[in-house]
């Protein structure tokens, strides 16, 4: 099956934008971070040793450190460079787990498995990697993310040429999220989305956080030709008429998707078995009401 992510070109994208910082162009994953903080939070246990894989700043690892709950933390990276600020950690390639069967208490994974060819793949690598009642928390970018940039740049692209090529990655959505952990082996999985909404001056404003980001287009099916400045004009005028505010600023979505699951353990929940229940569901519903 050809690669739909040209993870080569993604990685690419992000030293670049490593290299060119851009002040504030890492609120997506600092918003992320609170978010771990706060399921983290949730969480009434401790944790001996956690990885935190390809997240490619230090946010994840700071804030399982502020948590408290963690003693031993490794930074998982496909590049030195990632490893900022002289922070330890191991060099794999993405897609990879580097750990020993049943050697992780924790794993923690945000804002890349949007760009991996293999979820199913390294979501199996994770499993296999955790403790028996060793938990997953990942979140990743799904479906509905930049939906406005994807349809202001089909509309334009159509329309001038006649076609279109790709610039928008497809994004996995909540439901496959939750069959994926299944799929996995992963006990009690949970999925739920939260969607950001973003505000901007204009499309413009918007690409430019994207490229800061290292998110710009990295797919394998991309066109290899630069968009012109008459396509990027048009899909600007295009996105102002149908997701500008009163204001005449433009709104950008962010769909970020959570996912937790667990290693199998004989002390986790068990559902009950099929025709266990005491009181059918048909005499609940038909019961009058505070009976």
């Amino acid at each position: 099956m050809q690669p739909i992510m040209d993870t080569s070109l993604w990685l690419t994208h992000k030293r670049r934008a490593l290299a060119r910082p851009v002040d504030g162009a890492d609120f997506l994953m600092r918003r992320t971070a609170e978010d771990l903080a706060d399921r983290l939070g949730a969480v009434e246990r401790r944790f001996g040793k956690a990885a935190v894989l390809f997240c490619q700043t230090p946010a994840a690892a700071e804030t399982l450190a502020e948590s408290g709950k963690v003693a031993d933390i490794v930074r998982v990276e496909t590049d030195t460079a990632f490893l900022s600020g002289g922070d330890a950690g191991l060099i794999a390639p993405l897609e990879t787990v580097p750990f020993e069967p049943e050697s992780l208490d924790l794993a923690v994974s945000l804002l890349s498995l949007q760009a991996m060819n293999d979820i199913p793949g390294i979501l199996i690598q994770i499993r296999r990697a955790l403790r028996p009642d060793g938990l997953f928390l990942g979140a990743f970018a799904g479906a509905g993310t930049l939906f406005e940039l994807r349809e202001s740049l089909l509309a334009a692209e159509t329309e001038l040429y006649g076609g279109a090529s790709p610039r928008v990655a497809p994004f996995t959505d909540v439901r496959d999220a939750g069959a994926l952990l299944q799929r996995a082996g992963l006990a009690l999985p949970v999925a739920d989305v939260e969607t950001v909404t973003v505000r901007y001056a204009s499309l413009f404003n918007l690409i430019a956080d994207l490229r800061a980001m290292g998110e710009t287009n990295a797919l394998t099916d991309r066109s290899r030709r630069p968009g012109s400045r008459k396509l990027f004009a048009r899909a600007a005028e295009i996105y102002a008429e149908r997701f500008s505010d009163p204001d005449g600023r433009v709104r950008a979505s962010f769909s970020i998707v959570w996912m937790s699951g667990w290693a199998p353990d004989a002390s986790q929940q068990k559902p009950l078995k099929p025709g266990s229940a005491k009181v059918s569901l048909k005499t609940i519903l038909e019961a009058p009401d505070g009976q």
